[in-house]
């Protein structure tokens, strides 16, 4: 499923740009990846769709906030994981929604429990979708590869 969400980063400026769920899974078939990753990853995306009702006010971005992780929050993100959602929001590359949107979607992987690199991604398409542009200092930290880095 990473691999076709990379592969629609890589291909699409941003998730507006990308054609129906149906053409979609056409275009992601043709380019040799499997049907099951593909409808897992098309769920996934579809969960991205914030509608009016959950969505969370523009002034909670705006105030420095603390998130206090439920038991289940906890065991779906490791601690690097969440140390590494700590550094993003300390560094300015997401905000307090964006930080919330991303624990959701995390918990929503089919896979279960993401690893580190999966986080990243986890992020980066969180970003993406909301069309949220990022100089190169920040996409790096978000592009799956070292996680040697300090938030460990």
């Amino acid at each position: 499923m990473f691999d076709v969400l990379i592969h629609l980063y890589d291909n699409w400026f941003d998730c507006e740009s990308c054609p129906d769920p149906d053409t979609l899974a056409l275009k992601l078939r043709a380019a040799g990846f499997d049907e099951e990753d593909i409808n897992d990853a098309l769920t996934w995306l579809i969960g991205l769709a914030v509608d009016d009702a959950t969505r969370l006010p523009d002034a909670f971005a705006e105030r420095a906030s603390f998130h206090s992780y439920t038991p289940g929050e906890t065991r779906a993100l490791s601690a690097a994981c969440r140390g590494y959602l700590a550094f993003l929001e300390e560094r300015g590359i997401i905000d307090s929604i964006e930080r919330e949107i991303i624990i959701e979607r995390a918990q929503a992987l089919p896979q279960g429990a993401p690893d580190l690199a999966q986080l990243r991604v986890v992020a980066l398409l969180v970003l993406w979708a909301e069309g949220t542009e990022l100089d190169a200092l920040a996409l790096e930290e978000l592009l799956p590869g070292d996680d040697a880095r300090v938030w460990q």
